[in-house]
């Protein structure tokens, strides 16, 4: 598609992404399939003008009122001001006077604008991290505005990291292992993982640096029965199976069937064959209480407002409104109370969020521990520490606490819990669900 086509299919885009009634991923995803005629070069373009412009929305559209001199509607100046592709495709697609226009804008002295608008946050937002984070703010606020590294999971039961850091030397694509979790690479660039052998024959899984350190956390054993609560499309399920050496009995929650397909392909690649995917109408599904009182370890990866993933989802922070968080904050609790009553004396959950507000994330875990005296709060660095994982920087209060200033990985929260050893252990119960 020419320059000056795509930057219209861009406004296109943006005023259908900017009323928020979908991800912006999903609206991509509907384009593409739409326009099957897109070449690889034009996608980037496109979804990396569309993100960028919802990085910096508020900046932008500020901007973008205060010089209506080239006039058009607000979303093509939005696109003009967020336009991602390289020098020559930016002269192509845009007018001398375009140019001019965009030139002039950015340049301006962002300084002088309120911080919110500044790092194109919603008031809300704003207040609520400068709260929560102090001095902290203005650099967490920062690293949110930068698109993400890719990182992967190496599968350890096909590969070790060595081995996949040689292919991808050997391919020139700059790799280094990530500094904290043992099984994590970080690429630099984009490349087309599925044009690659180590991906499709499942020696690596696309998977953030903070979301393999829950598996860490949770620390599956061999033999064991564990429920991934809230396992989506599988990610950390895959990573706990692996852990396992593929032994035991590994159940893959979640109440929308869609995800769980998505984890089929993944499953057939890992090579694991001790994963079993569930689907479940809710919390308190028949399933679930099955297994009361008979898990070894339990992970809730709990539906949250995914306000840690601001760098992968920047859409995120426009879809979501003080109302949805403590709407998702009793049904957080109410998830954590569910999942608890699967595990055994002595077993382990693990509770975790990619939000980096406290009322999703120690606000649930406190309110639950005062609630049941017979769990206890396990210090997330000891856990780590035994699990070979240097914990300095990492743990907040006693629980994991990422953040992408910080840590270079989204913005996770884990708090380690078990549930207290009693004299009438039940002891190894076995179990299986029947459909």
């Amino acid at each position: 598609m020419k320059p000056r086509d795509l930057l219209y299919t861009a406004r296109d885009v943006l005023r259908d992404m900017l009323r928020f009634d979908a991800a912006a991923d999903a609206v991509l995803s509907r384009l593409f399939r739409a326009k099957p005629q897109l070449g690889k070069t034009d996608r980037q373009i496109l979804a990396d003008t569309v993100y960028q412009v919802l990085r910096h929305l508020r900046l932008f559209q500020t901007l973008a009122a205060t010089d209506e001199s080239i006039g058009g509607a607000m979303e093509l100046r939005l696109a003009i001001l967020g336009w991602s592709g390289n020098a020559q495709s930016l002269h192509a697609a845009l007018s001398p006077e375009q140019l001019d226009w965009r030139k002039r804008l950015l340049a301006q002295d962002a300084m002088a604008l309120p911080e919110a608008v500044r790092w194109s946050l919603p008031e809300w937002l704003a207040a609520a991290l400068q709260a929560n984070y102090g001095a902290e703010y203005p650099a967490l606020a920062q690293a949110m505005l930068r698109p993400a590294p890719l990182d992967l999971r190496v599968n350890v039961q096909k590969a070790r990291r060595e081995a996949v850091l040689d292919v991808f030397a050997r391919l020139n694509l700059p790799a280094q292992p990530t500094p904290y979790s043992p099984w994590g690479v970080r690429l630099e660039g984009k490349p087309a993982l599925q044009d690659l052998t180590v991906f499709r024959e499942g020696w690596v899984e696309v998977q953030d640096e903070g979301s393999q350190l829950l598996a860490v956390l949770l620390a599956p054993r061999r033999g064991e029965m564990v429920v991934d609560f809230c396992a989506g499309a599988g990610g950390k399920t895959l990573a706990l199976g692996a852990m396992m050496r593929s032994t035991g009995r590994l159940y893959a929650f979640d109440v929308a069937d869609y995800r769980l397909a998505k984890l089929k392909p993944r499953l057939l690649r890992s090579g694991l064959s001790n994963v079993y995917p569930v689907a479940i109408a809710h919390e308190r599904d028949e399933r679930v209480k099955r297994l009361a009182g008979k898990v070894d370890r339990v992970l809730v990866d709990a539906p949250c407002s995914g306000l840690g993933t601001l760098r992968r989802n920047p859409d995120m922070k426009w879809r979501q409104k003080p109302e949805d968080i403590a709407e998702l904050t009793t049904k957080q609790a109410s998830i954590l109370q569910s999942a608890a009553t699967l595990l055994k004396p002595g077993g382990r959950l693990v509770y975790a969020t990619c939000s980096v507000l406290p009322e999703e994330n120690s606000g649930i875990v406190n309110a639950f521990l005062t609630a049941h005296p017979d769990f206890e709060r396990v210090p997330a660095d000891t856990v780590l520490r035994q699990q070979g994982v240097d914990g300095e920087g990492l743990v907040t209060q006693g629980d994991l606490q990422l953040l992408p200033n910080r840590h270079a990985t989204d913005g996770f929260y884990a708090a380690v819990l078990q549930r207290r050893p009693t004299s009438s252990d039940r002891g190894e119960a076995d179990a299986t669900l029947s459909d």
